[in-house]
């Protein structure tokens, strides 16, 4: 029953399956023709119940013969009682070997010496093949025919001791095992193929994600470094063109000040937005939510765009409430910088701009609201474009079209919310939503409200920054404004000249980088050295909010550079009420 160079059974399983035959047991006595007296059979009377018996018989074998798979049943001595059809043509038994009383041996010694069984003794082929059928109630295995078909055999041992077996032709789901196999194996392998050039490409997008993090940093280090390089010398020409302006009065030198005064004032808006915008793009921009009063901002708000509007003959109200919200100080202080800029700039004179704050839904509703041009609901998108200007208020002031955008990536930033109403020719309203917060936050003294600023002739005010012409044309700024003012590059230099021997500055503008130590740590070694609480703000390029937040901590107040004239003479005034002026002597 199988070609040469194979072992007997390909494959064999003892699990139990359905009976191939479901009336086998029906096959157990049957009296078919010529198997009386056979020795097979005890001689019987002559009984019409036996003849019926033999006609079931007769009609179930002639019925078995049409099924598709060979059947064969042996008596418990393991000799043929019958088989059907297909029996006999799968396995091409010549007609001697299909004869009722045939052992199953002579049939398998047959077979063997074949070559169906593979090489080998065909007596012990054929043994093996006889016991593998019949040591087991039921067995299961495959073997090839002579034709190359692969036949699948199932075996089982009857209640008597006899046996039923039957197979089948079971090429066509054997080669469709072997095909879903070989499918298989290449599925696999093809998996282990995309699964390695998936790691492979994660690794090139890991070194690849290290590198633009690498860039991200290099970038941050530069904008830090540009922060401080490119504002300075800036800073600088802003306070001297200050100085011209006071000092040349009116005429003509003094209409060519205040145009090269706008020309700076183009220029520091220019780098300011490009260097927010980098920071924002470059993901250097960290929120940091922290409680504060919305009073305290509002504040600091009125001492920046005071001036400024009064200058543009527009009337700047703050209405100032106490709220404790909770996000990023600084970063919605840029928001609102921005938009108080915007409004003060495209309002008309004779023009009002309010801000203040109302609760709504549990959040704080600051609001930006000015009497200016406007727009319609058709521009809206439009005014958030970077480098996008309307054409009305392009005529009324100079810009680049960036402040809006700005403000958006912020809001976006902080995750808070928008709101926009404008009415062309009528002005508009800008609103942001802070989240309040249960902890609460005491507003500074006289956060609630402004005192017109005092006369500061007469201040003592010590100047310290690492770079002479900004020193320098602080000098001649505050000198201006009739301020003693005495400066210096480094504590090293404030020692050696002796600047406090006789002499006590009612406060200090220092720069935050100096050569050997940082401005808020010289603050405290002034403190220390001048005695009681020494009113200071820093005056530094450095936008950080590190460099913000470490400030506040030690009561210092911040002004970025450039610094606005205005600002700076509101910071020295507000400055210079916190510290009782009194002459003193410091020893080296």
């Amino acid at each position: 029953m199988r070609p040469a160079h194979r072992s007997w059974p390909d494959r064999c399983s003892h699990a139990p399956i359905a009976e191939p035959f479901p009336n086998a047991r029906d096959l157990q006595s049957p009296v078919l023709p010529g198997m009386r007296g056979s020795g097979i059979l005890p001689s019987e009377p002559e009984n019409h119940a036996m003849d019926g018996s033999q006609e079931r018989a007769e009609r179930l074998w002639a019925a078995a013969d049409h099924i598709p798979q060979g059947l064969a049943v042996f008596d418990p001595d393991i000799r043929l009682i019958a088989s059907n059809a297909v029996y006999r043509t799968l396995l091409d038994l010549p007609a001697g070997l299909i004869a009722p009383g045939t052992p199953l041996y002579e049939i398998a010694l047959h077979l063997a010496r074949r070559g169906d069984f593979g090489s080998g003794d065909p007596a012990a082929l054929a043994a093996e093949r006889v016991t593998l059928l019949t040591s087991v109630p039921h067995s299961v295995s495959q073997r090839l025919g002579n034709d190359g078909r692969t036949l699948e055999f199932h075996a089982r041992r009857l209640p008597d001791g006899g046996l039923v077996v039957s197979f089948g032709d079971v090429t066509a789901r054997v080669a469709a095992e072997g095909a879903l196999e070989r499918v298989n194996t290449s599925l696999e392998g093809r998996v282990a193929e995309r699964t390695a050039t998936l790691v492979r490409v994660n690794a090139e997008l890991e070194k690849a994600r290290e590198k633009a993090d690498a860039a991200n940093r290099d970038k941050t280090r530069f904008l830090a470094a540009a922060s401080h390089d490119l504002l300075q010398p800036l800073n600088a020409a802003r306070l001297y063109t200050a100085t011209l302006i006071e000092r040349a009065g009116g005429g003509q030198l003094g209409e060519l000040v205040h145009s090269l005064e706008a020309s700076l004032n183009a220029v520091e808006e220019i780098m300011s937005a490009l260097l927010d915008i980098s920071r924002i793009d470059s993901g250097a921009l960290k929120p940091n939510p922290t409680p504060f009063n919305v009073a305290d901002l509002l504040k600091k708000i009125e001492i920046e765009f005071a001036p400024m509007a009064r200058s543009r003959q527009i009337r700047l109200r703050i209405v100032g409430a106490s709220h404790t919200v909770l996000a990023d100080r600084m970063l919605v202080a840029r928001i609102v910088q921005n938009l108080v800029s915007n409004a003060i700039k495209y309002t008309r004179p004779g023009g009002r701009v309010l801000v203040g704050c109302r609760v709504r839904a549990g959040r704080v509703r600051l609001d930006i609201i000015d009497t200016g041009i406007g727009f319609n609901r058709d521009q809206h998108a439009l005014i958030f474009a970077e480098f996008s200007r309307l054409e009305q208020g392009a005529r009324m002031a100079q810009g680049l079209g960036l402040g809006l955008s700005i403000v958006r990536r912020i809001v976006a930033a902080l995750s808070l919310g928008l709101e926009l109403d404008s009415v062309e020719g009528r002005g508009s309203r800008f609103s942001i939503f802070l989240p309040l917060t249960r902890t609460r936050v005491e507003a500074s003294p006289g956060a609630q409200r402004t005192e017109p600023l005092s006369n500061i002739a007469g201040i003592k005010v010590l100047c310290v920054d690492n770079e002479k012409p900004v020193i320098d044309a602080m000098e001649g700024l505050i000198s201006g404004w009739g301020c003693d003012v005495r400066t210096a590059r480094s504590l090293r230099d404030i020692d050696k000249q002796g600047l406090l021997l006789g002499w006590l500055p009612d406060l200090v503008l220092m720069d935050y980088h100096l050569d050997q130590t940082s401005g808020l740590d010289a603050i405290e070694w002034l403190r220390h050295n001048v005695g009681g609480h020494l009113p200071a703000a820093l005056v530094t390029a450095d936008r950080s909010p590190a460099v913000r937040l470490l400030a506040e901590d030690r009561g210092v107040a911040v002004l970025t550079k450039p610094v606005k004239p205005a600002a700076l003479r509101a910071t020295i005034s507000s400055l210079s009420g916190q510290r009782p002026r009194a002459p003193g002597r410091i020893e080296s």
